[in-house]
């Protein structure tokens, strides 16, 4: 006679459930970080795309208790685009920190550093227990990890060449939005694109990052692209020759464009 097999018992069965449940309920409790305090000094700081350098600085604590904020933070228990949130405030966040450890005493971001080193290989970023550089916050964890285009226009490393910076933190429930709406405004911005005969002027990103455009800079700029730009380029297809505009290294300084 076969032995009858024996009924999990109540507790091998609460022990199952656990085990299985427990990387959702983990996922579940993580939550993005409380950027009220970067909402606060962008909306104070930041117009037109330009930051007011010394205004941060006189709400330098506003930045420091952020920064505190995002290195309590575990990125990898946040959702896909909640860590893709955090990792471009952060880049941003600590750029704007670079800053202002040299400011208002320098022209361009890149008057940081040394001989040998620039302002992006400064290991400053204090994120999930390690002290990270902005070169690897953006090229060895943004880009080949989550792969998108986009982050190009919200990225900022404090240059007049660079697409403006967002006046609002980066979350993760409207992030597909604001990246389009970055890549719309700079885009379909006459400073930064522009159509002269069958030439398209656009970002250096374009030439830079080639390989992060797969599907080419002119199906990408159509996909944003408005009004007369649209038109005009649709109508040229074909013809459309790709330029890159000269990049503009000077501080992205809001005073320094006002004459204050």
């Amino acid at each position: 006679m076969t032995r009858a097999k024996a009924s999990p018992t109540r507790l091998q069965v609460c022990l199952f459930l656990i085990v299985l449940l427990s990387p959702m309920i983990c996922r579940a409790q993580a939550s993005p970080p409380d950027s009220t305090l970067y909402a606060r000094l962008l909306q104070r700081h930041v117009h037109q795309g330009l930051v007011d350098y010394r205004g941060v600085q006189e709400d330098r604590q506003l930045l420091d208790r952020y920064l505190d904020v995002l290195a309590e933070v575990n990125p990898d228990a946040l959702e896909r685009n909640a860590q893709l949130a955090f990792y471009i405030n952060a880049y941003n966040a600590w750029t704007i920190q670079l800053v202002l450890t040299r400011y208002p005493n320098l022209k361009s971001i890149k008057d940081i550093g040394g001989w040998f080193s620039g302002p992006w290989d400064q290991e400053i970023a204090r994120i999930n227990g390690r002290t990270l550089t902005l070169d690897q916050i953006e090229h060895d964890i943004i880009r080949p990890k989550f792969r998108d285009s986009r982050i190009h226009f919200a990225v900022n490393c404090a240059s007049m060449g660079c697409p403006p910076l967002r006046a609002e933190p980066y979350r993760g429930e409207v992030l597909n939005a604001q990246l389009d709406d970055q890549c719309r405004k700079t885009i379909n911005d006459p400073a930064r694109t522009r159509i002269e005969g069958n030439d398209l002027f656009v970002n250096k990103v374009f030439d830079w990052f080639g390989e992060d455009f797969p599907e080419g800079v002119l199906p990408f700029i159509l996909k944003y692209a408005e009004g007369e730009l649209k038109d005009r380029l649709l109508s040229g297809r074909g013809r459309i020759r790709i330029r890159y505009l000269e990049w503009d290294w000077s501080l992205n300084d809001f005073n320094r464009k006002k004459g204050a």
